[in-house]
């Protein structure tokens, strides 16, 4: 089941607002545990992400996320600057599965921006849309999940502006997060909204 619904990448697309190159290509342990060990450490991501931890520890937690079926692990690139990370994955063997009633097609994000110099430039709009639409290119996927935590309240409202609606808290073994769903046709709107510029 999980390998039918994981997409390729990398893959890239030119956004239609901010006129730029946006690519997501799959986490190297080599090529960027050094760039995520440092966002680990970045103020804003800490109380997040919980993963401010050291270099040995992090690697290992690294290395078994790569090489965990249900999910894919990606950079996200402006122009080819790596500036965020993704966790893509399959809500069929994740932890979240166990909170609410999932289709077996259902898929989820967890994401971050790790370069400061890209924080409050509006680029997680067409970062998200972008991998939301990768994502619904899985015809038998109708739904995204996202569970942020419940204090983040401008990833909330990020995930929001961009077609999620919230179901319900949950309290996960990390955190205690807002479950948040994204249903196909809502997201479809959107898309257009945001290549029309009305978004």
């Amino acid at each position: 089941m999980t390998a039918m619904l994981q997409t390729n990448y990398p893959f890239t697309i030119e956004d239609f607002q901010v006129k730029q190159d946006i690519t997501f290509r799959p986490v190297s342990l080599k090529e960027d545990f050094e760039r995520l060990y440092t966002w680990m450490h970045e103020p804003h991501v800490i109380p997040y992400w919980k993963l401010n931890i050291g270099r040995d520890a992090y690697k290992q937690h690294l290395q078994t996320f790569l090489n965990d079926p249900h999910q894919q692990l990606l950079i996200g690139e402006i122009e080819g600057v790596p500036m965020s990370y993704w966790e893509s994955y399959t809500v069929e063997g994740d932890v979240i599965s166990k909170y609410y009633s999932y289709d077996q097609k259902d898929q989820g994000i967890h994401l971050l921006i790790g370069e400061t110099g890209y924080l409050g430039k509006g680029y997680i709009y067409p970062l998200l849309l972008t991998i939301l639409k990768r994502k619904f290119e899985i015809n038998d996927t109708k739904r995204v999940v996202a569970e942020p935590d419940i204090r983040n309240e401008k990833m909330i409202a990020i995930f929001k502006k961009c077609g999620f609606q919230p179901i319900k808290e949950v309290n996960l073994p990390d955190k205690t997060g807002l479950l948040l769903s994204c249903e196909r046709n809502v997201f479809e709107r959107r898309w257009s909204e945001w290549n029309n510029g009305t978004l």
